[in-house]
């Protein structure tokens, strides 16, 4: 057997042994697994889990999902988070149900949302594609084994990984190879502190050899989060609270339910509740939470009982404060 195949055969033995029971990995057809990939870009699985068994349950096959409305969808996706993810999601799932099931990874890619990487680890767990899914983990994991320190943000750098995993990829199973992968990175071979004793591949690993995985893999470069103060007004009247809707031309959040700032409620008595930090790709938000009285002045908003809270998409700075003010 060739050393690629000595790899895949100790990887998938883990990965048969030791995976973790995720609950779209019961199913490998192509909708839970768009989902899935969709849900887990940039978000942790522990985060992701509770809103697809949710969003399943609300939207169990691609054509509830094209028929849904776009605020009932971002409704279900409200907390989540990178809610482009959303919108794109709705508009593939109605491409989807017009023109049938995608075929192949260009079908794929072509989705609304899908990149290179979602497109590869869709079609080869769903399609059986013998095609590597490079993402973050999968880099972390392929610099360690070839004990390589080239900055990992580099072009160069991950186009050149991304040829060594694709030599690697098990071409009988490569949808579980890729998800192996991926929980080696997630699981064993994590960012800081790798558990080397733990890794069934490790005596491939070039790092683990030259004593230098807890250094791999090298990123250079990166700018420092932006930090930013908010200051946001609770406002409760009758059992319900004010919120505002964002501006349609606000991408990210347009359409969205949030509090009220400080500063647009006029004429009222505030007592500080609490604060809490949320961080939004490269913003670190510092969210100060102020409860009013009765305002003299308020901007263009509604009033909303808790119990509407999940039919609308809410903000997660909203949720957030009024958790800290006691009303959710």
């Amino acid at each position: 057997m060739s050393p690629a195949g000595d790899f895949s055969k100790a990887l998938l033995r883990w990965y048969d042994a030791e995976k973790r029971d995720l609950p779209w990995r019961r199913n490998n057809d192509f909708y839970p697994v768009w989902i899935s990939e969709i849900m887990l870009q940039q978000t942790r699985v522990e985060a992701v889990t509770p809103y697809f068994l949710r969003f399943m349950g609300l939207f169990p096959d691609v054509r509830a999902l094209a028929a849904a409305e776009e605020s009932t969808v971002l409704a279900a996706w409200s907390g989540l988070g990178y809610y482009s993810r959303a919108r794109n999601l709705h508009r593939a799932a109605k491409a989807i149900a017009a023109g049938g099931e995608p075929s192949d990874f260009e079908s794929i890619r072509a989705l609304a949302g899908v990149g290179d990487y979602t497109a590869a680890a869709v079609a080869s767990i769903a399609l059986g594609d013998a095609r590597a899914a490079v993402d973050g983990n999968v880099m972390r994991v392929i610099s360690r084994l070839a004990n390589d320190a080239a900055d990992i943000r580099a072009g160069e750098t991950r186009r050149r990984f991304a040829g060594q995993a694709a030599r690697l990829v098990d071409r009988r199973r490569p949808g579980d190879f890729n998800q192996a992968m991926m929980e080696l990175g997630a699981t064993v071979c994590t960012p800081k502190a790798p558990d080397c004793g733990k890794c069934p591949v490790e005596r491939f690993c070039g790092a683990r050899a030259a004593g230098t995985a807890a250094q791999l893999p090298v990123k250079l470069g990166g700018k420092p989060a932006r930090e930013v103060a908010l200051d946001v007004a609770v406002l409760a009247r009758d059992g319900r609270v004010f919120l505002v809707e964002r501006a349609a031309s606000e991408r990210r959040l347009a359409g969205f339910r949030e509090l009220p700032g400080k500063k647009d409620v006029k004429g009222a008595r505030f007592r500080a509740a609490g604060e809490f930090t949320h961080q939004i790709v490269n913003d670190r938000f510092r969210v100060r939470v102020w409860v009013a009285g009765t305002p003299a002045g308020l901007p263009a908003g509604e009033w909303i009982s808790p119990s509407e809270l999940g039919d609308l998409p809410v903000t997660t700075t909203a949720k957030k404060a009024l958790r800290i003010a006691g009303l959710l």
